[in-house]
């Protein structure tokens, strides 16, 4: 009998690469995406339904259809400074999207969801590196968009019994060693793809906003995790939900971290590539450094980083921009 799970913006960077590691868990994946930013090319595991979440008649249907054991939910828009210039459309379509999964999930049966949630709830770090017990004060609507639907999550759970794992991401990275998705985002905001762009000639120089951080280098520090580990971290929780574990919140990063001037580096030996780096006035927000505290999740999943390599991560990357 086959096992589906609905993937919401599973045409997505981080979506699509979950997809492909459910289906070698021997789950279908069901993607559900609007393609308002996810890319149907990257949907290759698992039948597709273009919906947005926002459509209860539509996801019922798919619910009907397929009658999943759990829904991964990825759907969700991820720009800092737009959420500061457009509050509405974020806790639209982050906030309220997700309360129609869920509501469809109460209706139709579904009992178990993995939440695809941010380090951007934690706001200003008052240290690192930063744990679960870390006090979530967001400083821009996204943070809070998902920090609301952590708190949604929880009610959710007393009232109606749904479990869940709401896994914080850090800097998520890197390509699909198989080359078989990456990071296709419009505009680019990311700090790897953005330097392998000046690598490959399709823009001036890289921009580095800062070079007098209390960092070792002076720029600006961030745990770079892996896609490939992401992804495996999230079939695990479903594992774990599958099983009778509880709910879940936790970090998922390397617990290290990479400066911006060490990422450049890198992909210039990943390369081969010369390339000029620009300093740049700091940027509003931009903390010195954001560093996961990963125990959590290594414990309760039974999970370890498989590329915490920079290197590693950037060959990946760099890869893939080259064959896209």
């Amino acid at each position: 009998m086959q096992k589906y799970c609905l993937v919401t913006g599973g045409a997505g960077y981080v979506g699509s690469r979950c997809c492909k590691e459910l289906a070698k868990a021997g789950y279908v994946p069901v993607t559900v995406d609007d393609l308002s930013r996810g890319h149907k090319e990257l949907v290759k595991w698992g039948p597709f339904c273009k919906a947005n979440v926002l459509d209860s008649d539509a996801l019922g249907q798919i619910f009907e259809t397929y009658n999943p054991v759990a829904v991964f939910h990825f759907a969700g828009f991820t720009y800092v400074g737009e959420s500061v210039e457009k509050p509405d459309m974020y806790y639209r379509n982050n906030t309220a999207g997700t309360l129609s999964v869920l509501r469809e999930m109460v209706k139709n049966g579904c009992r178990n969801i993995i939440f695809s949630s941010t380090a951007a709830t934690y706001g200003d770090p008052q240290y690192t590196p930063i744990d679960e017990n870390h006090p979530q004060k967001p400083i821009n609507p996204y943070g809070w968009s998902k920090l609301f639907i952590e708190q949604m999550l929880a009610d959710f759970e007393r009232a109606y019994g749904i479990k869940y794992a709401a896994l914080r991401y850090f800097n998520a990275s890197g390509a699909d060693e198989e080359g078989e998705t990456g990071e296709l985002h419009e505009p680019e905001t990311h700090l790897i793809p953005l330097v392998i762009q000046a690598a490959l000639g399709k823009r001036e120089n890289i921009k580095v906003f800062g070079d007098d951080y209390k960092t070792p280098d002076g720029t600006a520090v961030r745990d770079y995790i892996h896609i490939s580990d992401l992804a495996s971290a999230h079939v695990k929780a479903l594992e774990r939900l599958l099983n009778d574990g509880p709910s879940l919140k936790a970090n998922l990063g390397t617990g290290t971290g990479f400066s911006v001037l060490e990422v450049i580096e890198s992909v210039r030996r990943v390369s081969g590539r010369k390339f000029d780096a620009v300093m740049a006035p700091r940027r509003a927000g931009d903390p010195p450094i954001l560093v996961a505290a990963p125990l959590r999740a290594q414990k309760e999943l039974n999970w370890q980083c498989k590329i915490p390599c920079v290197d590693d991560i950037v060959r990946t990357a760099w890869n893939w921009h080259l064959n896209h």
